[in-house]
């Protein structure tokens, strides 16, 4: 059976009249059923239809009266499954989730704002009907026209990217709505090199706050998407020092809310090993970093007027006498998504202390 392009669908519209309104056949060859009530023309095809009972439907703006239980021919051929087929292909293209919802298929999307207000409209409808829960709906950057459309709709904001922004919709009225949040937390690591000399790598900022102007500092940053926290920590010492580490453990980490953007934060401070001592400063972000004696370091005003940041350093004082063990991450598979993950904990083997990472050397 041939397609029937969007240009040629026939608007079929329920009339009062109980006979055959007249036309003007526009070539021969085609037999139109007694059952006739109203048939329109598109370039060479017809479709005719006979009317019981009535469903409407829209479909770009306009109305779709398919019968439900008549039978449509083109010469005699019935073509109740072709309008069906046509049905189907005016909704948007989802698949269903494992929550029972859907997720709408962002690069199938029309690009005309009215044809995706028809299409969406009718696609609720239909998602609606099929008790569906949620709905995920991405927008890319691309078609950002599209977003003033699903919010009309009742669509609400999730988050954004550089490149697409993510929009939701909760179907049931009368539940509350259960899809998840945006992230709520931001990671930030910051890297304890310490070297043979009892001397700490740290660094003063480019850009800082006033009152931290003159500051030396542990390098630290963020973790990257899909980033380790150990990798993460290697990788910032990296790129602010130029000096190469080996992760050894994380030491403590806190846990602060309303940081950025009304987001939590958690921060992990991370031991490292030096493998090199040769400083090579990030020029963009950096205005300058050294080795430091351990003494000189906490004795900054800043540093033993912090409560909480003094509590870091005498923890890691105490590791570096073995009185502490922090964590160090192992490589599990869990069951539930069968996929490799870091699990932090610590090691602590009486009878053979090679096999506990509390004994491990920092240089």
């Amino acid at each position: 059976m041939d397609s029937v392009s969007l240009s040629e669908v026939t608007v079929i519209r329920r009339t009062h009249l109980g006979f055959m309104h007249s036309f003007r056949q526009p070539f021969s060859g085609v037999t139109i059923s007694p059952k006739f009530c109203h048939s329109k023309v598109v370039g060479s095809r017809a479709i005719s239809s006979s009317v019981s009972s009535t469903k409407s439907q829209y479909v770009y703006g306009e109305s779709l009266a398919a019968t439900a239980d008549s039978d449509y021919k083109m010469n005699g051929v019935t073509l109740k499954n072709r309008i069906s087929s046509v049905k189907e292909r005016l909704l948007l293209d989802a698949f269903d989730d494992e929550y029972g919802g859907v997720v709408v298929d962002h690069g199938k999307l029309p690009s005309n704002p009215t044809v995706f207000t028809s299409m969406l409209q009718s696609s609720l409808s239909d998602w609606r009907r099929k008790g569906k829960k949620g709905v995920w709906l991405k927008l890319p950057v691309e078609q950002s026209e599209l977003v003033p459309v699903a919010v009309k709709e009742g669509f609400e904001y999730h988050h954004a990217e550089k490149g697409y922004v993510m929009l939701t919709y909760w179907i049931p009225e009368e539940e509350p709505c259960m899809l998840p949040g945006n992230a709520s937390h931001q990671v930030g690591v910051g890297g304890f090199v310490l070297n043979q000399y009892k001397e700490v790598l740290v660094v003063q900022e480019k850009y800082c706050t006033s009152s931290n102007t003159g500051l030396w500092k542990l390098p630290t940053g963020f973790i990257n998407e899909s980033e380790e926290i150990f990798s993460g920590a290697v990788r910032e010492v990296k790129e602010e020092t130029g000096v190469d580490t080996d992760f050894l453990e994380v030491i403590a980490f806190r846990h602060a809310h309303n940081v950025a953007f009304e987001k939590s934060d958690l921060f992990f401070i991370c031991m490292l090993k030096p493998l090199s001592d040769k400083i090579i400063i990030d020029n963009l972000e950096i205005k300058a970093a050294k080795w430091m004696p351990l003494v000189e370091f906490v004795e900054q005003p800043m540093i033993k007027g912090d409560k909480m940041f003094k509590r870091v350093i005498e923890i890691c004082e105490a590791r570096l006498r073995h009185r502490y063990c922090g964590l160090s991450p192992h490589r599990l598979v869990s069951a539930f998504d069968g996929r490799p993950s870091s699990l932090y904990y610590n090691v602590v083997d009486d009878d053979d202390p090679s096999h506990s990472n509390c004994t491990a050397e920092f240089y």
